[in-house]
């Protein structure tokens, strides 16, 4: 998710920037104090979503709406302002909310679950794991590219553990199941962490995972992911699942079986 702000007081700014960032710590938030400058980089940048103060030096926040939504019909415009007089004129242009200052992190959370144009995550999010289907993972829209297919398959087993630490001896039981755990073993899975991480790291996103003495685990908000969304209850994510989860790894198996499972109803 692409995020542009913009509040022409300093003070403003960071507690407007700090809020989003606190509710949406997945997404990408270009921050300025100019309209001028947040109109340059919206033009050659797509931006899901526009928080604007509307009471700034220069051309306000209505006026910036509208040069925005003219680039971008589908942008969720959202203003802030410390005047609640502007909220008839404001709604004129269609926005997706309005928040009164000081701004909160729960107000940004309300305005975000209600949305007028929902954002195409796939497409938007910093870090995107698709595990319906076969597992695969973008940034912004982009297949991230691991040098090992064992990497890949090592992340779709931390996705798959949804937060909890796995050590290295379980990961070796996983990863390689037709081979007794070796020193050998070890030395590649090491090597598979490295690559995991230097693939994130290019991807800005090296911060989703945590690592401890002989256990790794991801953050599992930092990440966008169809599978965890499922278990939220979010009906585009429900609607997507089709019966496959990760096809293409053997222990992915049971996991598919706990979806079908929760799709039914427990029955």
């Amino acid at each position: 998710m692409k995020i542009l702000a913009i509040d022409d007081n300093e003070p403003a700014l960071k507690l407007l920037t700090n809020s989003i960032t606190e509710a949406q710590p997945t997404a990408q938030v270009f921050v300025f104090s100019k309209p001028s400058q947040l109109l340059l980089f919206a033009k050659d940048n797509l931006c899901d979503i526009a928080f604007l103060d509307i009471r700034m030096w220069g051309m306000n926040g209505l006026d910036l709406a509208k040069e925005l939504k003219e680039l971008n019909p589908k942008i969720n415009i959202i203003f802030v302002t410390a005047y609640s007089k502007y909220s008839t004129e404001a709604f004129e242009l269609y926005p997706s909310g309005y928040i009164l200052k000081p701004v909160t992190k729960e107000a940004v959370e309300r305005e975000l679950k209600n949305l007028r144009h929902l954002p195409d995550q796939k497409s938007s999010a910093r870090l995107y794991a698709q595990t319906f289907g076969n597992f695969d993972v973008f940034s912004y829209g982009i297949a991230l590219k691991f040098s090992y297919s064992k990497t890949k398959e090592l992340f779709a087993y931390l996705i798959n553990r949804n937060g909890a630490a796995v050590n290295m001896n379980e990961l070796c039981a996983v990863l390689w199941e037709e081979k007794s755990d070796t020193e050998n073993l070890k030395a590649y899975l090491r090597k598979l962490i490295s690559d995991l991480m230097k693939t994130l790291k290019k991807a800005g996103a090296d911060d989703i995972v945590l690592k401890r003495h002989n256990s790794i685990a991801i953050i599992p908000d930092k990440i966008i992911c169809d599978s965890y969304r499922f278990m939220k209850g979010d009906p585009a994510c429900v609607n997507a699942y089709a019966g496959e989860y990760m096809a293409q790894y053997s222990w992915a198996e049971k996991s598919k079986w706990n979806f079908t499972n929760n799709l039914n109803g427990g029955k």
